[in-house]
């Protein structure tokens, strides 16, 4: 019940703007029926209640069965079997995703029953599969950085945009985010993390991010390809009209038994797959089992709780403010969805398991409250652009979204590598239910109302920008945090020193050395030990160092801390002493990298046999 409370806490911090966000709009600009209102306040509950129902059912659920499929994976020595694998969670993730399932049914009322919402789902749901088994295949073999393995992907992807309608190019990257929603996005953390603590190494800590943005790739190739084999240029058909739902509790009961069976649907791929490798394979205890039965029930039951009240409560709401913004103001539209922006990114249930994982993984050296105010400053630009081509017809999705993905690419190989997979990841984890419900439903509103707009063109092409927005801003940010480090480097490098803690040790003695690095030079410590007689060594990942070694970020008064490795070794007084020297003689590593000084702090400690 602690750990329920605990997650209450967190959603009502996120929750409290929009309602209040609502309320001022409802009581100046936005005339709203009383049963409207009421199923908002309703739906808010149930989005409170459900939402952390639903994390705590992510934390002994998801992120255990993500943890064994890892396992599989990173043990397995067939390739062939990676690859199926990898489809197959991917696509079994997929193709039950609630938001895809939104997505898909808008796009079929926005363009007239013309495209089908299964078929799309499937389509985006392939893409994924394709994606996901190539992702785990480079984190297991090492052999490409996930920079240069997203810029290659986003290279094909902007060289199909340009044979593709801008309506093809808003449902493609719309997709992109739909597809990375409350269920595929911590079951993708929990097995990224778990692949990258099997494989260790050096980029251990940059692994543990990333297979989410590798997701958000595959429904853009999917759908450019569909365009492009089909040859559908444009979708030339009119939406159906948008009706309000009358009464309070009806709606709510009516939505109820869809969104059950819709959550249940979800579920069911992944929990099968997980109890056939449990069968053959896995073989868990009954006590773990039964934990993740239990956390499957509370994931389920958080679900259904969180989308009839979002769908119940947010997607009237949202399309009636956007329409009645837009009536009474143009300008005041676009204000309206920079706060919106600011807001709504908060409430999504990913952000919040994202950020966990951060925490694990970094062990709190990047602050959540920094990757928070950044993705909230993202995504307000973003939707608040959104509004502006919705405004103004010469102004074209494409003139933001290629240009904001190029930007993100040419950042991501300046930018601290564990802020990279954060970015790719963060521009999944943004376009959640709320996105797909609230947000797309407001600007849909404002397109109906506004002569020049279309709804089919301009009202879709949102949840891409708030899907590209977090990559970008997150790769700026890391690029300027890495450069603030080399800088802080490069005016105080810290020299070389042995530090002995105790006073002198016979040669015979055993002493546990310990050798704090800069992050990369690890394992040529371990190499240099090795040579003068020491026979092994433990490596320690994380961040940290003195007060002079952060990075503060101005105005948000957030420090940063720079990455580093420990070598720990346990041998004789004497090899410690030859390794401390031949540390000594080497420079500290640093003759190695040009700009990049990697002085070693080597402490001593004697070894106590009780």
């Amino acid at each position: 019940m602690k750990i329920l409370l605990q997650k209450a806490n967190e959603v009502i911090k996120t929750l409290f703007p929009v309602v209040v966000l609502v309320l001022l709009l409802t009581l100046t600009v936005v005339q709203v029926q009383g049963d409207i209102l009421g199923r908002f306040f309703i739906g808010s509950a149930l989005l409170l209640i459900g939402l952390s129902i639903f994390l705590w059912g992510i934390d002994l659920s998801m992120n255990a069965i993500g943890e064994l499929m890892a396992t599989e994976l990173a043990t397995s020595k067939h390739l062939a079997k990676i690859l199926i694998i990898g489809f197959l969670l991917g696509f079994l993730i997929t193709v039950a995703e609630p938001d895809l399932l939104i997505l898909g049914l808008q796009i079929e009322t926005a363009s007239g029953h013309t495209m089908d919402a299964l078929f799309i789902v499937y389509v985006v749901s392939t893409g994924v599969g394709l994606t996901v088994s190539l992702g785990i295949l480079r984190l297991l073999s090492g052999k490409m950085r996930y920079n240069t393995f997203m810029a290659l992907t986003y290279c094909v992807i902007f060289i199909l945009a340009l044979f593709v309608s801008e309506e093809f190019l808003a449902i493609a990257f719309d997709a992109s985010g739909a597809t990375t929603g409350a269920l595929t996005t911590p079951f993708a953390l929990a097995l990224t993390l778990g692949l990258s603590s099997i494989k260790g190494g050096k980029h251990a800590e940059e692994n543990a991010f990333g297979l989410v943005g590798v997701m958000s790739a595959g429904p853009i190739l999917a759908v450019l390809l569909l365009s492009i084999i089909t040859g559908q240029k444009h979708i030339y058909s009119a939406a159906d009209p948008f009706v309000i739902e009358t009464g309070i509790i009806a709606p709510i009961l009516r939505l109820l038994p869809v969104t059950s069976s819709e959550s249940l649907i979800a579920l069911l791929p992944i929990t099968a797959l997980f109890f056939i490798f449990n069968a053959f394979k896995f073989k868990i205890g009954a006590k773990h089992l039964l934990s993740i039965i239990g956390g499957l029930l509370l994931t389920l039951s958080g679900l259904i709780l969180f989308l009839t009240g979002v769908n119940s409560g947010f997607l009237d709401m949202g399309r009636i403010i956007g329409m009645q913004v837009a009536a009474f103001d143009r300008r005041f539209l676009v204000l309206v969805g920079f706060l919106l922006g600011m807001i709504v990114v908060l409430m999504e249930p990913a952000v919040h398991v994202l950020g966990e994982q951060i925490e694990e993984v970094t062990g709190g050296h990047i602050p959540i409250r920094l990757i928070r105010i950044t993705l909230s400053l993202g995504v307000a630009i973003a939707i608040a652009l959104s509004m502006v081509r919705i405004v103004f017809p010469a102004v074209q999705l494409w003139y933001f979204l290629i240009p904001g993905f190029i930007a993100a690419v040419i950042f991501s190989f300046f930018s601290d590598p564990v802020f990279v997979g954060i970015a790719y990841d963060a521009g999944g984890v943004a376009s959640g239910p709320m996105t797909a419900t609230f947000v797309l439903a407001f600007a849909q509103g404002a397109a109906s109302m506004i002569p020049t707009a279309d709804v089919m063109r301009d009202g879709f092409g949102v949840i891409a920008m708030v899907a590209m927005a977090p990559v970008l801003s997150l790769n700026i940010l890391g690029t300027y945090f890495a450069h603030k480090q080399r800088k802080a480097e490069a005016t105080a490098p810290r020299p070389l020193k042995g530090t002995p803690e105790f006073g002198p040790v016979s040669i015979d003695a055993q002493v546990c050395l310990l050798i704090d690095v800069q992050r990369g030079f690890a394992d040529e410590v371990v190499t240099l030990a090795r040579s003068v007689g020491a026979t092994g060594a433990t490596i320690l990942h994380g961040r940290g160092g003195s007060l002079g070694d952060t990075v503060k970020m101005p105005l948000l008064g957030v420090e940063l801390f720079a990455e580093r490795e420990v070598v720990m070794v346990l041998t004789d007084a004497q090899t410690a002493a030859h390794v401390s020297a031949l540390l000594a003689a080497t420079g500290g590593l640093n003759a190695r990298v040009v700009g990049s000084p990697a002085e070693a702090l080597i402490k001593q400690y004697p070894v106590h046999n009780n």
